[in-house]
């Protein structure tokens, strides 16, 4: 009996043990194994639901959610954390000394808001008559308005400063555009408006007179001008140059990189999708393409007249086109630089830009040595600059050389140089404005 109860014991001792070996497994071996799977920074392409963006790219890219950096993921984390912090503190430090009122009254203000601010709109709606929205950047607290209802006069002023966004490339705006600036001009003699910085759509020959009473340095009250194109005014003090961005009049979207984006083999060496001006180096692209052949490799689909605005179907063409291409063709238009060069970068496509100067009078001095499209150079951007287009057969056979593995890291060098170039604007953006606004209201 004795014995049959020793026997008893050692057998519930044993099964003891060996439970809390097997617990002692899964507490300490089990978590380390299932933990990827649980961060969202291990979620594979596919697995994780689909996240609802207003205004974000979801047709085309659908609704991964993935870390497209793969080996960088711990020092990106970092890096992020680290930046967070900055601009936290930064924010923090003094809090919000500075309000600012954005009028968005050309399509370019949405590029500054949606696509470098990153901010939202309510409504989501885009045909609505009042948008706004509100971010804080830095020291400074910015409120945005845009839409049909944002009418002179008709609605409420109660911030000192504005930055109004103007469309000055033709006659008929730079009329629209002047009425808004003396309804500023006005606020500002009743003082009821304090600073004023303009961001304008230049003239594309960069013929931009009528705006130079309204500065400041002529006696005007415009204290700081951001401005497209390469224009001669550029100094870098009170006149700074301003990306022309995408055409979000044609409702290009801010796009969501994906896994597919980043890995994925592309079916087309290149693509062009525009018109086709007779006489233009347009025309000699196409003949380039055409004569050897690489017009088969390309999706290239011109046009003879240009088209204003986009139906779905040729959106979505144009997209799946800068997805589906290794390389988009950028040959100049009226002026070198154009919407096509940022809208490639959305979508990790490698801009082959066509790098002579237009007519007219952009870059017209000496100090730009390296217009046109001195912003982009001065920035690093990692395209394809070629002078003439007998160059591209060239530059296409060397591209069918190229294995995918150094394509996926040529995209993920131009998506996260695209990403630091819109943040390195928002934040020298929010510094001049704060330098400028914030001195000149204590002196």
């Amino acid at each position: 009996m004795r014995l049959t109860r020793k026997r008893l014991c050692s057998f519930l001792i044993a099964l003891y043990c060996l439970f809390s070996l097997y617990a002692a497994y899964h507490v300490f071996f089990g978590r380390r194994r299932q933990a990827p799977a649980g961060s969202p920074r291990g979620l594979r392409k596919g697995v994780a639901p689909a996240r609802e963006r207003h205004g974000r790219e979801q047709s085309t890219l659908e609704s991964e959610e993935w870390n497209p950096w793969e080996g960088d993921e711990k020092n990106e984390q970092q890096h992020r954390f680290k930046t967070s912090l900055q601009i936290l503190n930064k924010s923090t430090k003094g809090k919000t000394d500075l309000n600012v009122q954005i009028w968005g009254k050309a399509a370019i203000g949405l590029y500054l808001w949606e696509h470098i601010f990153e901010g939202l709109l309510d409504p989501h709606d885009v045909t609505a008559q009042w948008r706004e929205g509100k971010s804080i950047v830095g020291r400074t607290q910015y409120s945005f308005i845009t839409g049909p209802a944002v009418i002179p006069g008709y609605f409420s002023v109660d911030v000192n400063n504005v930055v109004l966004i103007l469309n000055g490339r033709e006659k008929a705006k730079i009329f629209y555009a002047t009425q808004w600036l003396l309804y500023a001009q006005n606020l500002v003699q009743i003082q009821k408006l304090q600073h004023l910085a303009v961001v304008l759509l230049g003239n594309e020959h960069c013929n931009n007179e009528w705006i130079n009473p309204f500065l400041k340095r002529n006696g005007g009250f415009v204290e700081l001008l951001f401005i497209t194109y390469d224009s001669p005014w550029i100094n870098d003090v009170d006149v700074f140059q301003w990306p022309l961005g995408v055409a979000t009049y044609r409702n290009f979207p801010v796009v969501e990189a994906s896994w597919s984006m980043l890995h994925d083999q592309r079916p087309y060496l290149c693509n062009f999708l525009g018109t086709i001006y007779e006489n233009s180096s347009r025309q000699a692209l196409m003949n380039i393409l055409k004569k050897d052949g690489n017009d088969k490799l390309c999706w290239v689909s011109p046009r003879e007249q240009w088209q204003p605005q986009e139906t779905n179907e040729s959106l979505k063409n144009y997209q799946d086109a800068l997805l589906q291409s290794d390389l988009t063709l950028c040959p100049v238009g009226v002026n070198t630089e154009c919407y096509r060069i940022y809208e490639a970068c959305s979508y990790g496509s490698i801009p082959v830009v066509e790098d002579v100067m237009t007519a007219g009078s952009c870059g017209n001095t000496s100090v730009h040595h390296s217009a046109p499209l001195q912003l982009l150079k001065s920035m690093g951007a990692p395209f394809i600059f070629i002078k003439n287009w007998k160059e591209l057969p060239a530059v296409l056979e060397k591209e069918k050389t190229i294995i995918l593995q150094e394509k996926i890291e040529r995209r993920k060098m131009l998506l996260q140089w695209y990403q630091h170039f819109k943040t390195e604007l928002k934040m020298k953006f929010t510094d001049i404005l704060e330098s400028s606004f914030l001195m000149n209201s204590k002196s």
